[in-house]
């Protein structure tokens, strides 16, 4: 069934502002939320009608689980179990780019769908202040994947969020771009060993360092199968024209987009700054699909911030 059109508020994230994204929370409310990674549509977790319109809004399949936004450590274990191996990366990353799968607890509250019938619960704390402010405002826990249709290029400005959910959700806070601009890294655990389920903003050698071990990657998954935690399934992050990868020079009518040496029309960052490219990847792609030509898009170095860039690129080229 096809939602009717509401109007959708972009507003600065003043006190005023957040109180009352807040408030549309608390009603079951849809609220684009500001973070350091993306853009997130974020609704009450607790709230099943809420968390649905997530999926109604998105057009995202009921079996693909959400990440829940946690204020801190401390209520996030709440609703999560965690071992010491789950609480040592929390003390050493959160806030910030990380999302860890863990058990989820008796009577936590949430709303089945947020897991998607699972037994455990992806959870991450937001260091965005404004993520912080709305979550300390609204004094409970956000359901909140990227705010972009499902399978498409995520948002990490207003303005994308805008163009692909304006309509859908009450409030966009307009904190301006990302400042890492790629989705959190998901950690989980399979027989009691460390797992990569999706690299993020966090490269996968600095949480294998604080383990003191290596993690294994999980496989992506096909797009009928539960995955584990979010950003797994095969065709994602996917603009609306083909996409081909490690180019270095633009064929026909291909829009280049360059990195380091390899010079394109705009580049995601022509010093080859992999922490500036993480940053630009969503926007340039935004841009480039603008232009109904298909694109290309430089070889990034796959190492580092480099491996979640090219997790989104090979998803985002996948057939559909």
């Amino acid at each position: 069934m096809t939602q009717s059109p509401i109007e959708t508020r972009l507003l600065s994230p003043d006190s005023e502002h957040i109180a009352y994204a807040a408030m549309m929370l608390a009603k079951g409310r849809l609220v684009g939320m500001p973070t350091e990674t993306v853009y997130g549509l974020a609704a009450d977790a607790r709230n099943p009608q809420a968390v649905a319109g997530i999926y109604a809004a998105k057009g995202r399949p009921s079996f693909n689980p959400l990440i829940v936004h946690a204020p801190d450590l401390e209520a996030a274990q709440r609703i999560g179990r965690f071992s010491p191996d789950a609480e040592r990366l929390a003390q050493a990353f959160w806030p910030g780019a990380l999302t860890l799968v863990v058990p989820l607890q008796d009577g936590a509250g949430i709303a089945r769908l947020v897991t998607a019938g699972l037994d455990t619960i992806a959870i991450r704390v937001p260091a965005h202040p404004v993520a912080q402010d709305l979550l300390h405002a609204f004094g409970g826990m956000v359901a909140a994947p990227s705010a972009n249709p499902s399978g498409r290029i995520s948002p990490t400005r207003p303005a994308h969020v805008m163009a692909g959910l304006g309509g859908r959700l009450s409030v966009v806070l307009d904190a301006g771009a990302c400042p890492v601009g790629v989705e959190s890294t998901i950690i989980g655990w399979q027989q009691g060993r460390p797992v990569l389920l999706r690299p993020g903003g966090i490269p996968a050698e600095a949480l294998a360092e604080a383990l003191g071990q290596p993690i294994a990657t999980a496989p992506p998954v096909t797009d009928t199968a539960q995955p584990l935690a979010p950003g797994m399934l095969a065709s994602h992050y996917a603009p609306r024209a083909p996409l081909r990868l490690n180019a270095i020079e633009a064929q026909g009518d291909e829009i280049l987009i360059g990195f380091g040496q390899v010079r394109g029309e705009f580049s995601l960052s022509e010093r080859g700054d992999l922490v500036q490219a993480a940053a630009n990847l969503f926007d340039a792609l935004h841009r480039a699909d603008a232009t109904g030509r298909p694109i290309a898009i430089a070889p990034i170095p796959d190492h580092g911030l480099g491996q979640a860039i090219n997790n989104r690129l090979e998803r985002a080229a996948a057939p559909r």
